[in-house]
């Protein structure tokens, strides 16, 4: 969720052309993360738990790739990208490694 919010943050000072463009799939894609991951553990399944946080992985890495495409197009300063990507990354390797914990839980309970 902290995520997200930095994401609409960042997003906040796009230009207005871009409400309905990149600012839209920065934000789509951040509200995706937590959502998804929300959704998966809601469904009290750990096969589909871990469904929804491989979809989870995907919304991550798109919205990695709007934040980087701000960038190069220059919306976005790198200095501003710099901690969400950070954080990125940081949520990234904390859904792979909840991802592999629930498959060997998985795994040794059958």
């Amino acid at each position: 969720m902290d995520l997200a919010v930095a994401c609409f943050e960042l997003t906040r000072d796009l230009p207005r052309e871009e409400m309905f463009g990149l600012t839209a799939q920065v934000r789509r894609a951040a509200g995706s993360v937590p959502a998804n991951i929300a959704e998966g553990h809601g469904r009290e399944n750990t096969g589909s738990f871990i469904q929804y946080l491989r979809i989870a992985q995907g919304s991550l890495k798109e919205l990695e790739t709007h934040i980087l495409l701000a960038s190069k197009v220059g919306l976005l300063s790198a200095d501003r990208i710099a901690p969400v990507l950070d954080t990125c990354g940081l949520l990234g390797k904390r859904v792979r490694s909840l991802i592999r914990s629930l498959q060997e839980r998985a795994r040794s309970s059958s």
